[in-house]
């Protein structure tokens, strides 16, 4: 499975944001990346760059390439309703995403990794592919043989009671993806309507 494997500060720094987790490096050094970057001056982004930033930072925030992120896209806009808030709701759908909002990892990488190990069940069957969308209803919980693994419960880190749209139980270590979120309920800094317009070009 393809995605990002390089240094993660260096896209923080890129976007000013932190992105992918910790923002301790962040706040040590916020400069862009690059040898001039504390002192070039950088010039005035364009409307298609700020698209195209936009559009990467929603791809790195998720963990997603281009041709996978595209794919996403286009079933956003086959739904009814905004495109761009379509889109967000099914980022937030998949299954590597929707097992970091329950607090089962600290990170959407590792989110990812739990399930491509196949520690990770929907509705009593084992799934290990991290772009799974759940679906309303769906209930996420350990596998069996990974419910009392104490080193994958380490990484659990409870859930965030901002996230209504998913429920955990941590007595029955099982979840419930109970909808789809309303784009003002998902914290992300990603202007979604950038996107569309760089993609309906």
């Amino acid at each position: 499975m393809a995605r990002y494997t390089g240094p993660k500060t260096r896209i923080c720094r890129t976007f000013g944001e932190p992105i992918l987790g910790n923002a301790k490096w962040l706040s040590k050094n916020s400069n862009p990346p690059g040898q001039h970057g504390g002192t070039k001056k950088r010039k005035t982004l364009g409307e298609y760059a700020l698209q195209l930033r936009e559009k990467q930072k929603a791809k790195y925030t998720y963990g997603l390439l281009e041709r996978q992120f595209r794919k996403t896209f286009v079933e956003a806009s086959k739904m009814k309703g905004v495109k761009g808030e379509n889109l967000i709701r099914l980022l937030e759908a998949r299954l590597d995403n929707t097992v970091y909002r329950m607090g089962l990892a600290a990170s959407r990488p590792e989110a990812r990794q739990l399930v491509a190990h196949k520690h990770i069940s929907v509705n009593g069957d084992v799934r290990n592919i991290p772009s799974y969308s759940c679906k309303p209803g769906d209930v996420i919980a350990y596998r069996p043989k990974s419910e009392h693994n104490s080193s994958i419960l380490a990484k659990s880190r409870g859930k965030n009671p901002k996230f209504g749209w998913i429920d955990w139980n941590e007595t029955e270590k099982k979840g419930t993806f109970i909808t789809y979120p309303e784009r003002e309920h998902v914290p992300e800094n990603i202007k979604e309507q950038l996107i569309v317009e760089l993609y309906s070009k």
